[in-house]
């Protein structure tokens, strides 16, 4: 472990929404160990009022589980009790899109949930928190907690690009006709939304580069519309958004961040940005990153071709814009 508190001692794990679906396939794996190893567990869910009833028969069911690591739970409609002295936080409730709304309007909404969530993290949490925003417009969600968490460094308030990542990947993997333990070297750059830019200009198979086995056809027509659209087509077919596969990505997440990445490899994390490839600083974007050490670092050096820019460039465009909308609603 890479943080301050002795492995014997609980560890205390914030989430949000986890009355819901993503919630629900979230906690229980958390509570198996999967995240934070053999630590003691102390969950806090936090939920709406309406939402608390819910979690309630979430919590009766992790009760049943008799699983040895989970010390404590509690649920709460307070943030500042939801919070208090966590070391981790999954920010997974936000407020879904409506049909024919407004992409500002979403983003005036979710700032309303997710300003004094960052409040809350600010005042209440422990001084190594760790914050994986899950919760969709995830990127300005993210920006939005950190403008609010005054002292917490913003470095420690990520969001989720991890689904994109791993549905990159299983896409791969599938055209190549490898394992995808075989893959590495994948990149999700920007923001999590169907602008988003899966490359696999780097895209090694077992040390190897595999560009060469990648048509550029498909890689444009089909690979990058594909992984940027997939939460789409999922819901078109079972009828319901991404659940399972979004909480197995913010787990993903968190455990790389306490436990670090293989040193020949990377994942993709958004993050405020710190002027790297050219992206404003600030700006909470997608990048290939590595955890060393506990803490997340932007890979550096990759060589950004022409097409490559314009790609990037599309996502700092559409994630200015949505930071411009939240600031003219008066949320920051």
């Amino acid at each position: 472990m890479t943080d301050n508190l002795h492995v014997t001692e609980p560890i205390t794990v914030s989430v949000t929404g986890a009355a819901g679906q993503i919630g629900y396939s979230l906690l229980f794996r958390l509570a198996q160990g999967e995240v934070f190893g053999d630590r003691p567990l102390n969950l806090k869910l936090i939920e709406t009022e309406q939402g608390a009833e819910i979690a309630k028969g979430v919590a009766m069911e992790l009760a049943d589980c008799a699983f040895p690591l989970l010390n404590d739970m509690m649920i709460t409609s307070d943030p500042n009790e939801g919070f208090a002295g966590a070391n981790a936080a999954f920010l997974v409730g936000s407020k879904p899109r409506s049909k024919g709304e407004e992409r500002a309007d979403l983003l005036a909404a979710n700032g309303k949930i997710f300003a004094p969530q960052g409040k809350a993290i600010a005042k209440e949490a422990a001084d190594d928190v760790r914050v994986l925003v899950v919760g969709n417009p995830a990127n300005t969600n993210a920006a939005i907690v950190a403008a609010h968490a005054e002292g917490v460094d913003p470095k420690r308030i990520t969001s989720l690009t991890r689904l994109d990542h791993n549905r990159a990947l299983a896409q791969l993997a599938d055209k190549l006709g490898e394992p995808v333990k075989n893959l590495s070297h994948v990149t999700v750059w920007g923001n999590h939304s169907a602008t988003q830019f899966p490359d696999a200009t780097e895209v090694r198979v077992n040390g190897e580069p595999a560009r060469g086995r990648l048509d550029d056809a498909w890689v444009e027509g089909e690979f990058i519309p594909r992984v940027a659209k997939r939460g789409a087509e999922i819901i078109e077919v079972r009828g319901r958004s991404s659940a399972a596969s979004a909480a197995s990505a913010a787990l993903d997440h968190m455990r790389d961040w306490v436990h670090g990445t293989p040193e020949d490899d990377w994942v993709s994390v958004a993050l405020p940005s710190d002027g790297s490839y050219g992206i404003p600083e600030g700006l909470q974007f997608g990048f290939p990153c590595r955890s060393v050490n506990g803490e997340w670092e932007i890979v550096q050096g990759l060589e950004i071709s022409d097409d490559q820019r314009a790609m990037i460039d599309k996502n700092v465009k559409e994630l200015q814009e949505e930071w411009a909308a939240v600031k003219e609603a008066g949320l920051v």
